[in-house]
């Protein structure tokens, strides 16, 4: 995977630009096709990207998807949908398509999410982890190879089952964007940045990607 990378001072600084990058992308997606579709990971990185949005979006033309959830009930801490609501204004929640994980049927809920997707989103967000997973393609589990569905659903990691996004749906996003920050992802953001397909974060392969690291991550390498 060929990424550009910016680094900068903090997670602070990360979280800003990455927000500068939303809104440059969300109007040049309206300009060109009237809408904007946005996809957005869990973890750690972000929601002070997301809280910096505010009313500087065009919510009336922007879907927000998620790129993966954990399994667990509405309103839980452990599902990404509870701060993902949280750090979004009101117009901006009332945008978003949950992955529906308290389903019955898993796998059915999984299809049914993909028929939601648009062909190509415009945007999509990742984090990346020390152990070099992305969204939830995390190391050995089967939906790593899921090459003929959107979305897949996962074995059980970190004491949940997960819902994600798969590698041909965001390898066909416009453009994808990471935001890592903290030293202890330096390992991980070098792997990837090396293209170690050794890990699920280097098998991306979407036409565009920028890594936003502060400075904890990437070790004061210069890109």
């Amino acid at each position: 995977m060929a990424a550009e990378i910016e680094i900068l001072a903090d997670a602070e600084a990360v979280a800003e630009r990455g927000a500068e990058i939303v809104v440059a992308q969300a109007d040049a997606a309206v300009e060109a096709r009237g809408e904007f579709s946005f996809a957005v990971s869990g973890g750690h990185t972000p929601w002070a990207m997301l809280a910096l949005l505010g009313d500087r979006l065009p919510w009336d033309r922007v879907a927000v998807f998620q790129v993966d959830e954990r399994v667990a009930p509405l309103g839980s801490p452990d599902r990404n949908l509870t701060r993902l609501l949280e750090s979004l204004p009101p117009e901006g929640r009332a945008r978003v398509n949950a992955m529906l994980v308290d389903a019955a049927d898993l796998e059915t809920a999984a299809t049914a999410y993909a028929s939601t997707l648009p062909e190509r989103l415009d945007l999509v967000h990742l984090g990346l982890g020390a152990d070099g997973h992305t969204a939830s393609l995390v190391p050995d589990d089967p939906a790593l190879e899921v090459a003929d569905q959107n979305v897949a659903t996962t074995g059980e990691y970190r004491g949940r089952r997960r819902m994600t996004l798969t590698y041909p749906a965001i390898d066909r996003a416009r453009m994808v964007l990471w935001l890592v920050t903290g030293e202890d992802k330096a390992d991980a953001l070098e792997r990837l940045r090396s293209g170690d397909r050794s890990i699920p974060a280097a098998r991306i392969e979407a036409p565009r990607s920028l890594i936003l690291a502060d400075r904890a991550a990437a070790g004061d390498r210069a890109p």
